[in-house]
Parts: structure tokens; sequence; C-alpha cells
């Protein structure tokens, strides 16, 4: 286990960098139909569309970042130290979102949340406390729309 603090801030972050906004398209096949994760079943063998991952992913080009993400303290929402992040500043975060967020000057990953009328990070690992907000220098940096994992081992993301 991590070595944590009071709250357990420590989901560490690195930011990567800015989508792009000037590169090209790079579309890449998209099989028509569904995997089943279940039971084989015989596969649809055609292409359905070629899909840009950026243009599917990301909503608002200009106000999203991406960040890897470090620690342990957000597994049992899926995300798992090393995963990259797709973060957009331009969502107003709201209860349920997982939140990028500056805590006291500490960057902490989290799901925004309330008790009560009070303002909270929640972790979603139980090793891990509630953080409020109330009385703390908060500053949000973004709401994560989507979580990229990688199955592979040894393929990094």
């Amino acid at each position: 286990m991590e070595s944590v603090g009071e709250y357990g801030m420590s989901m560490h972050l690195t930011v990567l960098g800015r989508v792009d906004t000037t590169a090209p398209p790079l579309t890449i096949p998209l099989v028509g139909g569904f995997v089943r994760a279940g039971f084989p079943s015989p596969a649809d063998d055609y292409l359905e569309a070629d899909l840009d991952l950026v243009s599917h992913l990301i909503q608002h080009p200009s106000a999203t970042y991406f960040l890897r993400a470090k620690g342990t303290s957000m597994e049992g929402a899926g995300i798992y130290d090393g995963d990259l992040l797709i973060v957009d500043r331009s969502i107003e975060p709201k209860p349920g979102h997982i939140v990028i967020m500056s805590v006291d000057g500490e960057l902490t990953c989290k799901k925004y949340g309330k008790m009560g009328n009070r303002p909270y990070l929640f972790a979603s690992n139980p090793n891990f406390k509630p953080i409020p907000l109330t009385g703390r220098d908060c500053e949000v940096w973004g709401v994560v729309t989507h979580n990229i994992h990688s199955l592979a081992p040894g393929f990094a993301v």
C-alpha cells in the first residue's frame, strides 16, 4: 500500500500535454457490430467506417489535455497507476464527476460530491478518507472524460 497523508491525496498526476488541434485526423478502421464478452458468436466481417479517436474521445480540443495517473486511490473507478486520463477544462464539475483538482497546492484526481451541503472529494478506494473542500484553497483543473487503460502487458499508453 502506498504512503498517504491524512486525506489520501496521493494520486499523483503528470501533465503530458494538450490536444494538437492542427494535427490531421488519424483514422483507424471500425469493425461493424459488437463483440460479445461472454460466449463467442460469428463475427460481422465488414468495416463499418473509419474512426478518428481524437474526434470520438475529445469534444472540446482547445480545452482538453492529457494526464498520467499514479497511485491507487481511484482503482474502484477503474483508474489505475499509469493510466492515461483525458481531461476537459470546459465542463462544469457536478456531483459524481471525476475531477482533477488542486487542493492546497496538491494536484489530485477524485470523485466530486457533497456530504450534506458541503463539497468533498471522494477516493474510489476505501483506504482513503473523503477530502473536505470547505476552507481550503481549491482550483478545478477539469473533468476526466475518458481513461485509457492498457490491457496488454508491457504495452504502455
